[in-house]
């Protein structure tokens, strides 16, 4: 059996997402909350002479994602989290105690 130099004990289950996923990933919540305000945008247009109250609930939706999508995807990284722990401790190994007729020996030789 190996023995490793370090007692530390590392668990994957509480890593964080590494950065380019994380930035990829805002990347593409930033990506979809445009093309949302693209096509209320666009719908604001093309219902504004049909029905003009949609038009005006999708042109305020249009003017108000841009601010929405910049904070979603300016927002930090995830926090770690908190349970499990990332290091745990290796278990404390029992010390064997030598048997009872060495124990005898060992101080019948000393007096």
């Amino acid at each position: 059996m190996r023995r490793h130099g370090s007692n530390e004990v590392f668990r994957i289950t509480g890593a964080r997402q590494g950065l380019a996923d994380d930035v990829r990933g805002r990347q593409r919540r930033y990506v979809i909350s445009m093309t949302v305000r693209t096509l209320a945008v666009i719908a604001a247009a093309v219902l504004w002479n049909v029905e003009r109250h949609v038009a005006v609930v999708a042109l305020v939706l249009g003017a108000l994602l841009p601010y929405v999508a910049v904070v979603i995807a300016n927002a930090g990284r995830e926090r770690p989290p908190s349970l499990p722990s990332t290091f745990t401790m290796p278990p404390s190994r029992p010390m064997i105690e030598p048997a009872p007729d060495e124990k005898l020996k060992k101080t019948s030789d000393q007096s």
